[in-house]
């Protein structure tokens, strides 16, 4: 059987370590989540790419979108 991970026991676990290895946490979660956005946009704007290609947008003023998402 397996035990489930908690974060309260991953932050238990790294204030474990010194400071430095804490620091290099910090840093190493920060370029990740960084990528993962940086690959997320990427992703949005391919399909974006894709929709605009086909034809599928829509045009107009700010005022006419607002009013198409709502309605």
């Amino acid at each position: 059987m397996s035990k489930t991970t908690t974060i309260e026991d991953v932050l238990a676990d790294i204030e474990h370590l010194d400071i430095e290895d804490q620091k290099y946490i910090v840093e190493l979660i920060s370029k990740r989540l960084i990528d993962k956005k940086r690959k997320e946009i990427s992703l949005r704007a391919k399909e974006a790419e894709k929709n605009y290609k086909k034809g599928n947008f829509k045009k107009g003023r700010v005022e006419d979108l607002w009013e198409d998402l709502d309605g």
